[in-house]
């Protein structure tokens, strides 16, 4: 038990967020034994060698991380909450070499589809047993964290097959979105078609993509061309031609995306807009093939329906 005197010299709580570009199942089962774990649970430089993880309330979450030089440090602890798809939440002991404890670590990690893929929260609180040796290691914990995190998106981008050309394949999948804002048509279609109005709700949030590209250019055989850097260095790309351009009444594009340079998938996409008295309607129906092992899993008609709530606030606004 740590001492009162040690607790109030604990740090505040670390706060890290990292958007994944993998479906949800797909990040929480990176947590979900120690085959996976031993892939990305350690930062820069360092391996995981061994590792004991049983994903069950009570159940061990054991982690040993060697450095570069072969140094070994234990992480020992168990999983206090398991909601699938959801929530975990890590108690655990860091130890040194000797095999004394240097402090406590509480993990909660919050997992939630978003627009890009997968957001993971994490909060870590800190139980200090030893000052002098913990503040050494804490000292480069948010470091870590964001290293540690890179390898995981390494990983689910590969579980996802989205980082390698390894196999050809081609699987399709359709959706259909309406939404009602109280707005007239031209308003919802000047936030469809100028790359203005546009830019406020099509892109990822500030903190976590930086904008690279955005052309933009609504005529029948025009392009529109949006390519950003997300928190942690991966590239997406969503590349599109439109078709078909009727004035506030329907667009009709196809666009490709990609994940850094490998095309993940092909879509034809349909808005239709409906004046109904002092409201209007979109309806957005899709079809898409996605391309070479890649696992959508429904997060693009997720992600689809973040980006109409988003041109919702935009209309508000």
């Amino acid at each position: 038990m740590t001492r009162p005197d040690e607790a109030a010299a604990a740090p505040p709580p670390l706060r890290i967020s990292r958007t994944l570009h993998a479906p949800i199942e797909t990040v929480f089962e990176a947590w979900s034994s120690a085959e996976h774990l031993k892939q990305w649970f350690s930062p820069d430089a360092y391996t995981t060698p061994d590792a004991r993880v049983e994903m069950r309330v009570g159940g061990p979450f054991e982690i040993c991380m060697r450095s570069p030089t072969g140094e070994e440090h234990w992480s020992r602890g168990t999983f206090l909450d398991v909601i699938p798809f959801t929530r975990l939440v890590i108690d655990m002991q860091v130890f040194d070499r000797q095999g004394s404890p240097l402090f406590g670590a509480r993990t909660e990690v919050d997992f939630s589809a978003t627009l890009g893929g997968t957001r993971l929260d994490i909060v870590q609180t800190y139980a200090i047993v030893d000052p002098a040796m913990a503040s050494l290691m804490l000292a480069g914990a948010s470091d870590g964290w964001r290293t540690t995190l890179d390898k995981l998106e390494r990983e689910v981008l590969s579980a996802s097959g989205a980082s390698a050309q390894t196999i050809r394949s081609v699987v399709h999948a359709s959706f259909h979105l309406e939404r009602t804002y109280e707005a007239p048509a031209p308003r919802l279609w000047l936030a469809l078609t100028d790359e203005a109005a546009k830019s406020r709700w099509f892109g990822g949030a500030p903190s976590q993509w930086t904008l690279i590209e955005r052309v933009m250019d609504v005529r029948p055989g025009g392009r529109e061309r949006v390519k950003g850097r997300w928190q942690g260095g991966t590239v997406t790309t969503f590349d599109a031609v439109y078709h078909d351009v009727v004035p506030n009444k329907r667009l009709v594009y196809s666009y490709e995306m990609y994940i850094d340079d490998k095309k993940i998938s092909v879509s034809l996409a349909t808005m239709q807009i409906e004046a109904d008295g002092a409201e209007t309607i979109l309806k957005v129906t899709e079809l898409g093939a996605f391309l070479d092992g890649y696992d959508d899993a429904g997060s693009r008609e997720h992600g689809t329906g973040l980006l109409l709530d988003a041109i919702g606030q935009t209309l508000n606004d």
